[in-house]
């Protein structure tokens, strides 16, 4: 097996490939104490904190967005374009 650490940090992004325990993957996404962002418990990189109220605001904008998008995509498909005559002398 290689030498080579399962987790730490490289270029100030944290990585961490260590098999995770439910306990470690649920605890990960509550952390009352800290900020918006945490470390992810597998991966690279950071996740939201869900014990924090500004990642409820995160979601829910994603959320509206997606909405919109979504029912943008139903307005388009439901108004038919009519044809278009075209004169050429």
């Amino acid at each position: 097996m290689s030498d080579s650490p399962e987790s730490g940090e490289l270029l100030g992004i944290p990585y961490n490939f260590e098999r995770p325990s439910l306990g470690r993957m649920l605890s990960a996404y509550w952390q009352p104490d800290e900020g918006m962002l945490v470390e992810k418990p597998f991966g690279v990189g950071y996740t939201l904190n869900l014990a924090n109220w500004r990642s409820w605001l995160v979601v829910g904008l994603a959320g509206a967005l997606f909405y919109q998008q979504e029912r943008g995509d139903e307005d388009d498909e439901s108004e038919e374009e009519e044809p278009v005559e075209v004169l050429v002398d």
